[in-house]
């Protein structure tokens, strides 16, 4: 019998197989792609458009703002789904594609899953140059979507139609597969996008997909043991990874069962509840005393499912020299970093077979008992950190700390928190109490400003489809929120509540303190030290946000702030929060490891020739590719 087959365009054939691929989570079968977000122009209206209108019931698209807004959204949904389900983006050609290389930057950095779908170049060239088309007269096969090919897992141009056959599939495993896990790109050709193929109907029948789960090797397993066995003073490092393989569970019983206590990483809050008495704090740069000190001091340290990014491991200053890593991953190069003992397996998996492993090993008593001491140090650390009063019964500047703790103390436990760039990722960081797992989504692998708000509106709609009742809190700077803010417009446009709090503290605060920390004089940070032809003025965000259709409101005092996060919570849409924070005071102290940045060797300033004498003398205890 002769194959049955569809006749399709290249455009039509791509959603159809996207709406027929399907995943289970938590014993339901739901489509493995959520949707997308879309601008449309001249390079992927016409055809990719008329697809997708014809599935727009089973692949909502949401109009975007910004290109690379859109696909941070997308970002922001995928993250809070687990990297269980994944959302598209899809652009016109140009700028509209260039755009979304940012985004993809931080779903490559992140492991995250990004489908782009984006116009390009006519194939035959017969058109040729066209608009938005960026000529190489050495390489007229060259287009600016090559750009992308640095920061995706996988990257295609799709030529002719049955490059499909091949082509999706192989997106769809980098989407989904645990390791390879990331961004995907696909450049459609503005006439291939509407030429026919008769596809085998076989093709789009549904599929479901399963996250795949691999064991660890047994003879790395027995050696990771047998390290452990001989610890005296262990510590876990709980990164990204532990969530994204819903290993939270297998981690606390891990944990608990042999005593060992845990720091996270950036990516890894809220790997377990601030309540939990092995939670020892955020470690590294952005860390407290209490997990740096356990690190410091560790002869074992067992990584989780992180990269051992620099702000985790403090440029590598943070460990002892002679301390052994071992390392838990389902990535292999990840295991393998600074010469780790590396143990490649699923975290849900590895953690259980690892702790059968170890057998009865119990950390000894009197590390167990430092922790604890390291940990309530901690907590009285965040209560005086936090608060508006200072020692000496004074009103202190109001400061990020005091913010972050006044939210954290009113916020309903399943809400989620969304930061990325500037000084409110370490803030939030080093002063959020977590209340529930999962809730805290802090970009800082690519430390993207304008993801906040943008992957604040993606966090929602994925938020929304389990807490329809709580709420997704974004924190974002003054500075970010300029770079980036339309998407307050996009979700009241779509009925995706966020509450944004809006911390103004003159320009790029942060910045401007490793400036002065450095030596070096305030310069083009803040609003005050830029090249301005006027006084430097304050924007009123209450305003812009009211313009955008938002409900928004500005305080000026921790109370009030609290007060209007009441009335927030009961809004029926986006709720903009805005204040000014000082730009000197009030940051957060202490746990702050060294940080490897470029100073001046040269300078004729003195107090640029004395930073970089004391920068680098913190490089002592560096380790050094071990």
């Amino acid at each position: 019998m002769a194959e049955k087959t569809l006749r399709l365009t290249m455009a039509q054939a791509l959603v159809r197989y996207l709406a027929a691929q399907f995943v289970e989570i938590d014993g339901q079968t739901v489509r493995f792609c959520a949707g997308g977000f879309g601008i449309f122009g001249h390079g992927n209206v016409t055809c990719l458009g008329e697809a997708l209108y014809n599935h727009r019931d089973e692949l909502p698209l949401w109009r975007g703002q910004n290109e690379q807004s859109m696909a941070m959204a997308a970002i922001g949904y995928a993250k809070q789904q687990l990297r269980r389900r994944f959302m598209f983006a899809t652009t016109s050609a140009g700028p509209g594609t260039t755009n979304m290389l940012t985004s993809a930057g931080i779903a490559h950095t992140n492991r995250l899953p990004l489908l782009m779908l984006s116009g390009d170049a006519f194939v035959t060239r017969l058109p040729d140059p066209v608009l938005q088309q960026v000529e190489h007269p050495g390489n007229p096969s060259l287009s600016v979507n090559d750009a992308f090919k640095s920061v995706t897992r996988y990257w295609d141009r799709i030529t002719h139609p049955a490059q499909l056959l091949q082509s999706l599939p192989a997106a769809v495993n980098t989407l989904i597969d645990p390791a390879d896990c990331g961004p995907v790109f696909l450049g459609l050709p503005q006439d291939v996008q509407g030429w026919a193929y008769d596809y085998p109907e076989k093709f789009f029948e549904p599929k479901i997909h399963y996250m795949r789960r691999q064991a660890a090797d047994g003879h790395e397993l027995a050696a990771a043991a047998e390290r452990l066995k001989s610890a005296e003073r262990p510590v876990i490092i709980a990164g990204g990874g532990v969530q994204y393989s819903l290993a939270t569970k297998e981690l606390r019983e891990f944990a608990h069962k042999h005593r060992i206590p845990v720091v996270e990483t950036i990516a890894g809050r809220a790997n377990l509840v601030y309540g939990d008495d092995l939670n020892c704090g955020p470690i590294g740069v952005t860390g407290s005393n209490s997990a740096n000190n356990l690190a410091k001091d560790a002869d074992v340290i067992l990584a989780v499912g992180t990269r051992l990014q620099d702000f985790t491991t403090g440029s590598w200053t943070a460990f002892a020299e002679d301390a052994d890593i071992v390392s838990v991953n389902v990535g292999r190069h990840d295991a393998g970093k600074h010469m780790a003992l590396p143990v490649v397996g699923d975290a849900k998996l590895t953690l259980p077979d690892l702790s059968e492993a170890l057998g009865s090993y119990v950390t000894p008593s009197g590390w167990v008992e430092r922790a604890a001491h390291e940990r309530a140090d901690w907590g009285m650390y965040l209560d005086e950190n936090a608060s508006p009063i200072g020692k000496d019964g004074s009103n202190r500047p109001m400061s990020y700390a005091q913010v972050i703790g006044a939210i954290n103390e009113v916020c309903d436990a399943e809400d989620r928190v969304v930061a990325a760039a500037g000084g409110l990722p370490a803030e939030v960081t080093a002063n959020w109490r977590t209340k529930s797992l999962g809730s805290v989504d802090v970009e800082f692998g690519f430390s993207c400003m304008g993801y906040e708000i943008a992957g604040g509106w993606g966090a929602r709609l994925g938020h929304q489809e389990k807490h329809p009742d709580q709420d997704t809190i974004v924190f974002v700077g003054d500075g970010s929120y300029l770079l980036m803010n339309s998407d307050i417009y996009s979700s009241v446009l779509a009925g995706t509540k966020m509450i944004v709090v809006v911390c103004d503290n003159g320009g790029f605060a942060v910045i401007n303190k490793l400036q002065n920390n450095t030596g070096n004089e305030s310069f083009n940070n803040l609003i005050s030290d830029c090249k301005i032809a006027v006084e430097p003025f304050a924007v009123d965000f209450e305003a812009h946000a009211r313009a955008m259709g938002a409900n928004a409101e500005t305080v000026h005092s921790i109370a009030e702030l609290k007060d209007a996060f009441a009335r927030a919570k009961q809004s029926d849409r986006t709720y903009v929060i805005s204040m000014q924070v000082d730009a000197f005071e009030g940051w957060t102290q202490e746990g702050h490891t060294w940080w490897e940045v470029g100073t001046p060797e040269v300078s004729n300033s003195e107090r640029v020739r004395k930073a970089h004498e004391d920068w680098e003398a913190g490089r002592a205890p560096q380790r050094k590719g071990v």
